[in-house]
């Protein structure tokens, strides 16, 4: 499951919690991929670990220490992503990429579904794969959010992405 978290303030809209992915958690073992788009995402990540989330994925754009960020998710026991919006270069992640277990790239801006798909955001995948494979990363997912459909997909496949989320 891909379990969306929006706070109103980092996107324009208000999604689900920790009481249901709580809820979540007592009725499947399925693994939970929690997408953090929210400001200050650091008060957040205990008590979503301490949910059952089993991937804290957090934006780079937020994270004021994202070092700090992603080593404290690692401490608590979830997989560890970071996602980048489409205008932000996956450069910026060259100094945490080595400690990450998935790189989110958003193909819409956050905060609403059924956007249109931003064909240049999709093409960060493959430049988020060049980097993981430069580093020697062989085991980072590369993942793409937003506007994913049957047109998309393959597309988004192709350019590097190896786990795609659908609304």
């Amino acid at each position: 499951f891909h379990f969306d978290v929006m706070d109103g303030h980092y996107v324009p809209n208000l999604s689900i919690g920790i009481p249901v992915l709580e809820a979540l958690r007592r009725v499947t073992d399925a693994f939970i991929d929690v997408h953090l788009m929210i400001d200050n995402p650091q008060v957040f990540i205990e008590p979503f670990a301490g949910a059952g989330a089993d991937m804290i994925t957090i934006h780079q754009e937020v994270s004021t220490h994202l070092h700090r960020d992603v080593n404290e998710i690692r401490r608590l026991g979830p997989k560890v992503g970071v996602a980048l919006n489409p205008s932000t270069p996956p450069e910026t992640l060259s100094e945490v990429l080595p400690e990450l277990d998935l790189v989110l790239v958003m193909t819409v801006n956050p905060g609403f579904g059924g956007q249109a798909f931003i064909e240049a955001a999709a093409r960060k995948a493959t430049r988020v794969r060049a980097q993981a494979d430069e580093a020697g990363l062989d085991e980072l997912h590369v993942q793409v959010d937003g506007g994913i459909d049957a047109r998309t997909a393959p597309g988004a496949a192709r350019a590097g992405a190896d786990v795609l989320v659908a609304g």
